[in-house]
């Protein structure tokens, strides 16, 4: 598949605001629980920071052991997420690219995980761009059938009847809103 120039945009300012919350990140929250019940905020921030390079490594044809444990990241997250955004940015611009990855995979991807730690972090997301979660929750409700769910998201959750974007896109991935 090929990235549209909208997703290329939207993809950046998902990356950019997804490095701002890592900013929000401490040594004293990495103990924190997340709404994924099985991890915890320093669980989720290592698994955020391996993303953008294994996504990287898909859009160039590598391949990647999705189920391999993330890499242990001591120090400034932000900006080690902000290198690996900048080689997926990179392997995406590349002209005669195309990948096996639907782009909008990693909108859902990065969605979900920018609920669960603006979450973890006591954020609300009403201040993040709709439009990532948006796109994201259409590739999941397009893609993601009860069968496929088994232990990266649980079962469905009820979303509040004004629950923005990212609230929706987390109750579908199975956290409780």
């Amino acid at each position: 598949m090929r990235i549209s120039n909208d997703q290329r945009v939207l993809l950046k300012r998902a990356l950019a605001q997804l490095a701002s919350l890592l900013e929000g990140v401490s040594p004293q929250t990495l103990t924190s629980p997340t709404p994924c019940s099985r991890w915890s905020v320093g669980d989720l921030v290592d698994h955020l920071v391996d993303a953008p390079l294994k996504f990287a490594r898909v859009v160039r044809g590598e391949a990647v052991n999705w189920s391999e444990p993330a890499r242990r990241v001591e120090g400034d997250w932000a900006e080690v997420f902000r290198a690996g955004a900048g080689e997926l940015l990179a392997a995406w611009r590349s002209p005669a690219r195309s990948s096996p990855l639907d782009p909008d995979w990693q909108f859902a991807e990065l969605s979900v995980h920018t609920y669960d730690l603006a979450t973890a972090l006591d954020h609300s997301t009403d201040a993040l761009d709709p439009a990532i979660a948006e796109r994201g929750l259409a590739y999941l409700q397009a893609n993601l059938k009860p069968e496929m769910r088994r232990e990266a998201f649980d079962p469905e959750q009820p979303a509040p009847a004004n629950a923005d974007a990212y609230q929706r896109i987390a109750a579908f991935a199975g956290r409780r809103v």
